[in-house]
């Protein structure tokens, strides 16, 4: 059989030695890239469909009790596949990173059909939806967890590049496609959102149950719980004080200055903290604190983490600026502008498109440092050239800086991604990639919440005084304009984020009954609320940007130290292992539980 393999020239080896045929390997990134356009696409399509999913299911999401329910929906999924990732990682390594996978593709199949039939309305109908939106989450947690590994084993180490990379961007991009697919499908029925997933999912289960091979050698141990229940806790009590502390508490505009947001917080780094000393402890850790001794592998993560935190909340930013100003100012209604702000944004998707293959492509040739680099430099670059654009902005202008945006994002996410997986162990894929992806959908998380405190902060110093005096100058009585105006920015940024007409619903249809039908008809058409925000949300526009442009260059600066082109299992790593061993530290070709020290080359690549 072993000479077969070698003389057959359709036949390569993936570093950790497995045969792996051409086929094969197109079959392994169709396959994985499915499942994990699934998962991204998920974390979005419910943000346009939104409005029509709370219709459906009779709840105003505007009304400041049904606040926990909305952000929940949108949050929810992003905290559970943060919090299991890792974990489902490691259990790749242990039981077979390709049956972990099909469980994914199955869980998440099964909560997307249970989606679809909720029969209930209300609060109970809300919290049928967040419950299975989490169970969904938990199957996207397994197909993400273990998507970059199976494709690591899968493709030989000179083309690992171009498929991470295509099927990153895909993931990424699935975001963006998202935005326009429940834009189409939540106007016909909002179960449509989620009953789409469920023909593709069943075709994607039985499809990797039949083709998908383990081309790992899995290692049985033993499950860390100590350590899994501490970085679960620890993340979920951090997810959740970031629910909380964008929501105002008492008369101010967020709720960061709270008890339960200071005891979350505080209870969330303790949690931390105790994971921090158990996986120093334990003999069989679940996050592996050694693989962090590769300079390739923590530069990588770093630039990751910064990445993502940086592009977290531009999604949400965009949207609002779309939907709450720029298309009600192009003769777009109201309703109709979730629809339109997905379209309006695929610039940032097709340069995402174009530049993630490529750019993968390239570093398998010249390595990932300078590709990764350029592209969190362009990035930076892109931040700035939104932030001198105008609230009310030429579409043409506005559509090349979003390309730019997504061309940088491609260019740094492909051969950064191929980078962190190339220096792993083949042992360690599971858990290594997990962690990556751990750091980047917690930062996402965080991004949102980062970005939507500095957009609050940015309303409320100047939005009570111009909504105030608004209202009175076209005949709402001073107390109710008083009242409105008072009103947590919050409820302004949700409106806008969900296609509502704010001011409609804020002054309430009996207001507008008892004014003079000039007057009704300014203050609920399409220019009164973009003309009064433009200026209070171009000061919170341009915080936001700042702080993504020094996210960026931070994420430029760890990427360049990155070091040069680096492959765990490169020769010149072999005399290292044989010294491991003298120390006891050595581990098999195929995997391990400890890892080694770095070599001096490991440290210093390139």
């Amino acid at each position: 059989m072993s000479e077969r393999v070698e003389t057959d020239p359709t036949v390569t080896r993936s570093n950790g030695g497995a045969p792996v045929t051409d086929r094969y390997k197109w079959i392994a990134l169709s396959n994985v890239t499915l499942g994990v356009l699934l998962a991204t696409l998920d974390g979005s399509i419910t943000l346009i469909a939104m409005p029509d999913i709370f219709r459906g299911i009779h709840l105003d999401p505007l009304v400041p009790a049904n606040s926990f329910y909305l952000l929940w929906m949108i949050l929810g999924f992003l905290v559970v596949t943060s919090v299991l990732i890792v974990s489902f990682g490691r259990l790749g390594d242990m039981f077979g990173r390709v049956r972990m996978y099909n469980i994914g593709f199955v869980i998440y199949t099964l909560a997307s059909l249970a989606l679809t039939v909720d029969w209930m309305t209300g609060p109970a109908g809300a919290i049928y939806l967040i419950a299975f939106r989490v169970v969904q989450g938990v199957g996207a947690a397994f197909l993400l967890a273990n998507s970059a590994a199976i494709l690591t084993d899968a493709f030989p180490a000179n083309q690992r590049g171009m498929a991470l990379g295509i099927n990153n961007i895909v993931g990424v991009s699935g975001m963006f496609v998202g935005l326009v697919l429940g834009g189409v499908l939540a106007p016909i029925n909002w179960r449509l959102v989620f009953l789409i997933s469920v023909p593709i999912g069943l075709f994607g289960t039985v499809w990797a149950y039949l083709k998908l091979e383990e081309r790992s050698t899995p290692k049985r141990a033993r499950v860390d719980w100590w350590g899994n229940i501490t970085f679960a806790l620890g993340l979920i009590l951090i997810m959740v004080s970031v629910t909380y502390g964008i929501r105002p508490y008492g008369g101010h505009a967020t709720g960061w200055g709270s008890p339960r947001v200071l005891a979350l917080l505080g209870a969330g780094a303790a949690s931390l903290v105790a994971f921090g000393v158990i996986e120093r402890r334990v003999a069989e850790p679940m996050f592996r604190l050694p693989l962090f001794r590769i300079r390739a592998f923590t530069f990588g993560t770093l630039s990751t983490f910064l990445s993502a935190v940086s592009r977290g909340g531009l999604m949400f930013i965009l949207i609002i600026w779309l939907q709450g100003i720029w298309l009600p100012q192009h003769g777009y209604d109201f309703t109709e502008t979730p629809l339109w702000a997905g379209i309006y944004m695929l610039p940032l998707t097709l340069g995402m498109l174009l530049a993630g293959p490529t750019s993968g492509y390239l570093s398998d040739r010249f390595g990932a440092r300078w590709f990764a680099t350029g592209g969190m430099l362009g990035a930076a670059l892109s931040f700035f050239l939104l932030a001198l654009l105008p609230t009310n902005f030429p579409f043409p202008l506005f559509a090349l800086v979003l390309a730019l945006t997504g061309i940088s994002m491609g260019m740094f996410a492909s051969p950064n991604r191929a980078a962190v997986m190339n220096s792993l162990p083949p042992g360690d894929r599971g858990a290594g990639g997990g962690m990556n992806q751990t750091f980047q959908n917690s930062a996402q998380v965080l991004s949102i919440g980062i970005f939507f405190t500095l957009m609050v902060l940015g309303l409320a110093t100047s939005l009570p005084h111009a909504m105030a005096a608004g209202l009175q100058a076209h005949g709402v009585a001073a107390t109710t304009a008083h009242r409105i105006a008072g009103l947590p920015p919050v409820s302004i940024l949700f409106a806008a984020f969900l296609g509502y007409n704010p001011i409609q619903h804020l002054v309430g249809a009996h207001t507008l009954a008892s004014l003079s039908l000039a007057n009704r008809t300014a203050l609920t058409g399409r220019s009164f609320f973009p003309h009064l925000i433009s200026s209070p949300f171009s000061s919170g526009l341009h915080e936001a940007f700042a702080f993504a442009i020094v996210a960026c260059l931070i994420a430029a600066a760890a990427s360049l130290m990155r070091g040069g082109k680096y492959h765990h299992g490169a020769p010149a790593e072999k005399s290292h292992e044989d010294r491991a061993r003298n120390y006891g530290l050595a581990r098999s070709a195929q995997a391990s539980t400890v890892t080694p020290p770095p070599t001096k080359e490991e440290q210093h690549a390139g």
